[in-house]
């Protein structure tokens, strides 16, 4: 497959990398000349074009450019009808990618994160893109969504792994200053808590791996009941996100 990146984050280098060796031909844009030139020379089925090149040439172009960026550089870019154009921006609704991609009318929005580059990762999508699901269905968890708001709240809910990652780099200091060796110590917690994680969690996964972990007077039950209040301060900050993420807009749901 012909594979168009517009914009040259982190993402897209992840995304990237995920598709290396699989045999497509991938077109990046130099927007940041230095990632390209980087992805160029560790991934060989990449060559680096200008934006209107990466249009022309891709069967499948993933927008990676900030949302105000986006509006002055899509429309005037060749996108043709039958091309499939995956989103993966911020604050660009559907209705807004539509105009500023047309003729194109195979438009979704994911939202890839940095372990799409080894896979297991999970990409909520709306509409549904059997295009998403062909370069990157095989590694990863794809989970098409009924409405757009649906897909906003995943853009809510993955907010949660920065204060999970601060909450574990805590223990992590705190084994640390009993053990006095900082390695080993953030090598045992991330191991600790991947392993309780499924690869692919089912309804109720996560309810059981709590369950088993809820012995009355338990060091785990303890700790839990100690930072009770935490889960009162993550249900505000993610009904935080409300307004911004349109989800009070019952237009979300068409």
């Amino acid at each position: 497959m012909r594979v168009g990146f517009l914009g040259t984050g982190e993402i897209t280098a992840a995304m990237v990398r995920g598709l290396k060796g699989q045999g497509h031909r991938i077109l990046v844009s130099p927007r940041n000349a230095a990632m390209a030139a980087t992805l160029a020379a560790e991934v060989p089925e990449v060559a680096i074009a200008p934006n209107e090149q990466v249009v022309e040439g891709s069967d499948v172009v993933f927008l990676c450019l900030l949302a105000r960026v986006a509006a002055e550089v899509l429309p005037s870019l060749p996108f043709r009808a039958g091309q499939s154009v995956i989103s993966v921006m911020v604050d660009a609704p559907l209705a807004t990618l539509r105009t500023l991609c047309a003729p194109a009318t195979d438009i979704a929005i994911t939202i890839p994160l940095p372990p799409i580059t080894t896979g297991g990762c999970p990409l909520p999508v709306y509409p549904a893109s059997p295009a998403l699901d062909a370069l990157f269905g095989e590694k990863n968890l794809i989970l098409p969504q009924p409405f757009e708001a649906a897909l906003n709240a995943h853009l809510g809910a993955s907010a949660l792994c920065s204060p999970i990652l601060d909450q574990l780099l805590t223990a992590t200091e705190w084994l640390a200053g009993h053990t006095g060796n900082p390695a080993a110590a953030e090598a045992y917690i991330a191991a600790m808590i991947r392993g309780y994680l499924p690869e692919r969690a089912a309804e109720g996964d996560l309810a059981e791996a709590l369950k088993k972990l809820s012995t009355e007077g338990g060091l785990n039950a303890t700790l839990r009941a100690a930072m009770a209040p935490a889960k009162e301060s993550l249900r505000q900050g993610l009904t935080a996100f409300h307004s911004r993420l349109g989800l009070d807009d019952p237009k979300g749901r068409t």
